[in-house]
């Protein structure tokens, strides 16, 4: 009988591309991973890894199974979902992450709103790099996230999660100075300027860069910085022009210019596959919903 719990390392090892990786992710030593998918190996009585030196990789069977071993966490997901659904109302933690904006401007009104629907509940808050959310609802240290995307960013389909829209916002270029230009001018006016960006390897960093590079030119970065207040404190300091959320503007300080461009930034739910019928997840759903801010639109 294959074992459930080598099935996740298995499943996990096809998402991450190393033991190393697995063995973080689900605090495992490498060694003990390895030794848990030798036996895996033996109880499926075929071969599943191929090993080239140093790494892995799964065989044609290893990869077969591992799309099992995904349907049967979903099931699990479900089955959790049922039995909690049986009890006498919501309680425990609910481990939340999101990112900063999101952490400011929605999560309190919800947090108050599910507290009120939910007394037992116990959100758990966390922010979290965005590219670690997939890796963080898959080993179960989050049961529920808020991500986003941009319009020239969008979020790929990631396996064994599923991501709902909750809201839209539009997207501002502050400077200093006033633009009198159409909206679909306002980047391209700003070939010669400085500009201010979000750290390399995120996606504010990659919008900011795709969205010059869609006007016909490359920006000249002065600074990077990732929190918006910062962002919009250098450019009020005369220090460049940014791109900027509509959350992300609330604390503008005088001598910002803000103009709106034809660009979105859209902010979605993800949990695992399986879990949309948690009712946990239901619950915190329906307080995101109900507390999108003035000026989003709901999805």
């Amino acid at each position: 009988m294959l074992e459930l719990r080598r099935l996740r390392l298995l499943r996990e090892l096809d998402h991450r591309g190393t033991i190393a990786a697995v063995a973080q992710a689900l605090a495992f030593s490498p060694s003990a991973v390895s030794q848990q998918l030798a036996v895996l190996e033996r109880e499926a009585g075929v071969p599943l890894l191929e090993r080239t030196g140093r790494r892995v990789r799964l065989t044609p069977a290893g990869r077969n199974l591992a799309r099992h071993a995904e349907a049967l966490l979903e099931r699990l997901e479900l089955a959790s979902a049922e039995l909690i659904d049986a009890r006498r109302g919501l309680a425990g933690p609910l481990r939340i992450g999101t990112f900063p904006t999101a952490a400011r401007a929605i999560l309190p009104a919800a947090l108050i709103e599910l507290s009120r629907r939910h007394p037992a509940l116990e959100p758990m808050v966390s922010e979290i790099d965005p590219a670690a959310i997939a890796d963080a609802l898959r080993a179960g240290e989050l049961d529920v996230a808020l991500i986003h995307d941009y319009d020239f960013v969008p979020q790929a389909a990631t396996p064994g999660l599923i991501v709902a829209p909750l809201c839209a916002e539009s997207m501002y270029l502050a400077s200093a100075s006033p633009l009198d230009v159409p909206p679909d001018q306002v980047v391209a006016r700003c070939e010669a300027a400085d500009w201010i960006t979000a750290s390399p390897g995120t996606a504010c960093h990659q919008m900011t860069i795709r969205a010059c590079q869609a006007a016909g030119y490359t920006p000249r970065v002065r600074h990077r910085i990732d929190e918006f207040s910062t962002v919009l404190a250098l450019v009020a300091a005369g220090q460049g022009v940014a791109l900027v959320p509509h959350i992300g503007t609330f604390d503008a300080p005088p001598g910002t210019v803000l103009t709106r461009v034809p660009i979105r930034r859209r902010t979605k739910i993800a949990f695992r596959s399986g879990g949309g019928g948690h009712p946990a997840v239901t619950a915190i759903t329906e307080a995101l919903r109900s507390s999108v801010p003035v000026g989003l639109d709901g999805e």
